[in-house]
Protein backbone atom coordinates (compact mmCIF):
# COMPACT_ATOMS: atom_id res chain seq x y z
CA UNK A 1 0.00 0.00 0.00
CA UNK A 2 0.99 3.62 -0.43
CA UNK A 3 2.54 5.25 2.62
CA UNK A 4 2.57 8.93 3.56
CA UNK A 5 4.64 10.45 6.36
CA UNK A 6 4.11 14.01 7.60
CA UNK A 7 6.63 16.16 9.42
CA UNK A 8 7.25 19.78 10.34
CA UNK A 9 4.62 20.35 12.99
CA UNK A 10 5.35 21.98 16.31
CA UNK A 11 4.58 24.80 18.68
CA UNK A 12 4.52 28.34 17.32
CA UNK A 13 3.24 31.70 18.51
CA UNK A 14 0.35 33.42 16.79
CA UNK A 15 1.57 35.19 13.68
CA UNK A 16 4.39 32.72 13.15
CA UNK A 17 5.03 30.24 10.37
CA UNK A 18 5.54 26.52 9.87
CA UNK A 19 6.26 24.40 6.82
CA UNK A 20 4.79 20.92 6.77
CA UNK A 21 6.16 18.15 4.56
CA UNK A 22 4.63 14.89 3.42
CA UNK A 23 6.79 12.23 1.81
CA UNK A 24 5.13 9.46 -0.16
CA UNK A 25 6.23 5.96 -1.07
CA UNK A 26 4.70 2.79 -2.44
CA UNK A 27 3.07 4.41 -5.49
CA UNK A 28 4.08 6.57 -8.41
CA UNK A 29 3.78 9.87 -6.58
CA UNK A 30 3.69 12.27 -9.52
CA UNK A 31 0.41 11.00 -10.97
CA UNK A 32 -1.80 11.67 -7.93
CA UNK A 33 -3.51 14.75 -6.63
CA UNK A 34 -2.59 15.44 -3.00
CA UNK A 35 -4.38 17.18 -0.18
CA UNK A 36 -3.94 18.48 3.35
CA UNK A 37 -6.57 18.04 6.05
CA UNK A 38 -6.68 18.87 9.75
CA UNK A 39 -8.54 17.75 12.83
CA UNK A 40 -8.86 19.52 16.16
CA UNK A 41 -9.92 17.72 19.36
CA UNK A 42 -13.66 17.14 19.42
CA UNK A 43 -14.10 18.23 15.81
CA UNK A 44 -14.40 16.44 12.50
CA UNK A 45 -11.52 16.29 10.08
CA UNK A 46 -11.72 19.20 7.66
CA UNK A 47 -10.27 19.95 4.26
CA UNK A 48 -7.45 22.51 4.10
CA UNK A 49 -5.88 22.50 0.63
CA UNK A 50 -5.30 20.40 -2.47
CA UNK A 51 -2.85 20.41 -5.37
CA UNK A 52 -3.36 18.58 -8.64
CA UNK A 53 -1.05 15.85 -9.87
CA UNK A 54 0.59 18.29 -12.28
CA UNK A 55 0.82 21.12 -9.77
CA UNK A 56 -1.21 23.38 -12.06
CA UNK A 57 -4.33 23.58 -9.88
CA UNK A 58 -4.69 24.41 -6.20
CA UNK A 59 -7.65 24.98 -3.94
CA UNK A 60 -7.93 26.21 -0.35
CA UNK A 61 -10.62 26.37 2.26
CA UNK A 62 -11.66 29.97 2.90
CA UNK A 63 -10.18 30.19 6.38
CA UNK A 64 -6.60 29.68 5.12
CA UNK A 65 -6.66 31.57 1.82
CA UNK A 66 -3.88 34.12 1.66
CA UNK A 67 -2.05 32.49 4.57
CA UNK A 68 -1.31 28.90 3.48
CA UNK A 69 0.37 27.68 0.30
CA UNK A 70 0.39 24.11 -0.95
CA UNK A 71 3.13 22.95 -3.30
CA UNK A 72 4.81 19.77 -4.45
CA UNK A 73 8.18 18.50 -5.60
CA UNK A 74 7.57 15.29 -7.50
CA UNK A 75 11.28 14.56 -7.82
CA UNK A 76 11.35 14.28 -4.02
CA UNK A 77 7.95 12.56 -3.69
CA UNK A 78 6.98 15.39 -1.37
CA UNK A 79 4.07 17.77 -0.91
CA UNK A 80 4.40 20.86 1.30
CA UNK A 81 2.10 23.15 3.21
CA UNK A 82 3.61 26.54 3.99
CA UNK A 83 1.60 28.12 6.81
CA UNK A 84 2.03 31.82 7.55
CA UNK A 85 0.22 34.19 9.90
CA UNK A 86 -0.84 31.28 12.05
CA UNK A 87 -3.76 31.69 14.42
CA UNK A 88 -4.73 29.73 17.54
CA UNK A 89 -7.71 28.32 15.65
CA UNK A 90 -5.25 26.65 13.25
CA UNK A 91 -4.26 24.30 16.08
CA UNK A 92 -4.91 20.73 14.96
CA UNK A 93 -3.35 17.52 13.79
CA UNK A 94 -2.53 17.98 10.12
CA UNK A 95 -2.76 15.05 7.71
CA UNK A 96 -1.72 14.66 4.11
CA UNK A 97 -3.68 12.41 1.79
CA UNK A 98 -3.56 11.11 -1.77
CA UNK A 99 -6.29 10.59 -4.31
CA UNK A 100 -7.14 6.96 -4.98
CA UNK A 101 -7.10 7.46 -8.77
CA UNK A 102 -4.40 9.03 -10.95
CA UNK A 103 -4.52 12.14 -13.13
CA UNK A 104 -7.51 13.88 -11.54
CA UNK A 105 -7.16 17.62 -10.99
CA UNK A 106 -10.08 18.00 -8.58
CA UNK A 107 -11.18 14.72 -7.03
CA UNK A 108 -14.04 14.68 -4.52
CA UNK A 109 -12.85 15.22 -0.96
CA UNK A 110 -14.19 11.80 -0.03
CA UNK A 111 -11.90 10.15 -2.60
CA UNK A 112 -8.66 10.86 -0.73
CA UNK A 113 -8.06 7.30 0.41
CA UNK A 114 -4.37 7.21 1.42
CA UNK A 115 -3.49 8.94 4.68
CA UNK A 116 -0.46 9.74 6.76
CA UNK A 117 -0.31 9.53 10.55
CA UNK A 118 -0.50 13.27 11.06
CA UNK A 119 1.68 15.96 12.59
CA UNK A 120 0.63 18.21 15.48
CA UNK A 121 0.47 21.96 14.96
CA UNK A 122 -0.10 24.07 18.07
CA UNK A 123 -0.46 27.85 17.85
CA UNK A 124 -0.27 29.75 21.11
CA UNK A 125 -1.95 33.09 21.71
Amino acid sequence: QAQLVESGGGLVQAGGSLRLSCVGSGRTFDRYTMGWFRQAPGKEREFVATISWSGSRTYYTDSVKGRFTISRDNAKNTVYLQMNSLRPEDTAVYYCAADTLPYRSAPPITDYGYWGQGTQVTVSS
